[in-house]
């Protein structure tokens, strides 16, 4: 199982005939068992690249493989084999969380749900709050309805965008686990987040982009090992500002 993303390029058109291009070439891959941290300033193409894997953007060039499904041309094949849960958690007013979790498992024809939906509840502490509406919850248990949603269905490869947004520091130790344990697990892992310290902890692998394009790829400690990152620092945060122009002038890739 694998999510390869080769040359994948993201324009827009601007005003008087004039185009912005949000994502410029960008290419990796995501093997079974790895987690890998999407890392950037704002604006740095990240929400682009994520809402192209999920095939809610179509590649202005470029192609985006799930277990060698391409999400345009074979675009229901590869959905099936993909969940994306998004920073901000839109649900449906008038259903409840159980019925949220019932609806995915319908449309995506989730054989054992019941005992898919009972384990989910119990790990991401939403025990009780199953005929619980949208409007009653707080932001971080809405998250959490998203990524159940996500989690419900047997996906292979996990798109997370800022998984971790409104959640209690309780939530956001479970969430952690979680998302250890889906790689674990053998998925395919991508992890968008600005909590530098989250990626650096749960990662096996860090992507860094900055205006569009892809000027990092590596363990924390392959990245501190560049020779032209020398000196700033072994942690991600210090490598993160340095390699972004935050901190010395450094050579990008």
């Amino acid at each position: 199982m694998a999510l390869v993303v080769e040359q994948f390029t993201r324009t827009y058109a601007g005003p008087s005939g004039s185009t912005f291009t949000a994502v410029d070439g960008l290419s990796f891959q995501v093997r079974s068992g790895e987690i890998v941290g999407l890392i950037g300033p704002n604006g740095a193409g990240k929400t682009t690249t994520l809402r192209a894997l999920a095939g809610i953007l179509r590649p202005t060039s470029g192609r985006v493989l799930v277990d060698g499904h391409d999400i345009v041309a074979d675009a229901i094949a590869a959905k099936r084999r993909l969940a994306f849960m998004p920073d901000e958690p839109h649900l449906f007013e008038y259903l409840t969380v159980g019925e949220h979790l019932r609806l995915v498992a319908r449309l995506y024809q989730v054989e054992d749900f019941e005992q898919r939906a009972k384990a989910l509840i119990e790990e991401l502490e939403l025990a009780g709050k199953e005929r619980s509406l949208p409007g009653e919850l707080s932001r971080g248990m809405r998250q959490k309805v998203v990524i159940a949603c996500g989690l419900v269905r047997d996906a292979s490869t996990l798109l997370f965008d800022e998984p971790l947004t409104g959640l209690d520091p309780v939530g956001i130790r479970r969430m952690r686990q979680t998302i250890v344990a889906r790689g674990r697990s053998g998925a395919c892992v991508l992890v968008s987040s600005h909590l530098l310290h989250l990626v650096e902890e749960i990662c096996t692998r860090v992507i860094i982009m900055d205006h569009g394009r892809k000027i990092a790829d590596g363990t924390v400690a392959e990245l501190a090992s560049r020779h032209d990152l020398a000196g700033a620092g072994s942690n991600l945060e210090q490598i993160f500002m340095r390699v972004t122009g935050h901190g010395s002038p450094v050579a990008q890739e």
